[in-house]
């Protein structure tokens, strides 16, 4: 049974300095680059595919917004190609060096919170990808516990793979809402939390 890492939404517009920043962001790509270079350099890596999501908008209407209610409309943030939909140095190097198995990019045309919404480069949806690639079991980390991460988790979990949240591997935003994430919501549907 294959085992991935799944890194959500680690772009240079969630942590700080970014137009949607989340406080801690910067730290956890760090120490996710350390993660993912460590599985690298491991003689029994902890995981066999390293994927990666992101937000990558082009026309995702409703969902930007000059006047943002931060719950279903945000500032701009992501825009297909430009720095701020990037994955956040080290990471990014880190990621460029053990190499990204699957990647993909959501949100074009709508919100697109989870990762499962997202599509690989060929246009493969992510649970084909994965299955394709023989991952049961995912690990999931990112950026915002609360929002895209809960949302990849969840659905994870409804697609069939093991699923596990690894908690100091995530940043989020409203602390009560973390915490109904992690304690009950998550685990409700299944969700392992590490």
């Amino acid at each position: 049974m294959k085992h991935a890492l799944l890194i959500v939404d680690v772009q240079n517009d969630f942590v700080e300095g970014g137009s949607l920043a989340v406080a801690g962001g910067r730290d956890l790509a760090a120490r996710l680059a350390e993660a993912v270079s460590a599985n690298r350099d491991s003689a029994s890596p902890r995981f066999d595919a390293i994927v990666t999501t992101q937000d990558w908008h082009i026309s995702p209407g409703d969902h930007f917004s000059e006047d943002p209610d931060y719950v279903d409309s945000w500032p701009v943030h992501c825009v297909a190609e430009s720095a701020g939909a990037e994955i956040v140095p080290p990471l990014a190097e880190a990621l460029r060096s053990h190499g990204v198995t699957i990647a993909a990019k959501k949100g074009r045309y709508d919100a697109a919170y989870s990762g499962f919404e997202g599509v690989t480069e060929s246009g493969l949806p992510l649970a084909d990808a994965l299955r394709a690639a023989g991952i049961a079991r995912l690990t999931v980390a990112g950026i915002a516990t609360d929002y895209c991460v809960r949302a990849s988790a969840l659905d994870a979990a409804r697609e069939g793979f093991t699923t596990t949240l690894w908690r100091e591997m995530c940043v989020g935003i409203n602390p009560e809402k973390i915490e109904r994430t992690l304690h009950e919501e998550l685990p409700n549907a299944g969700v392992s939390i590490l």
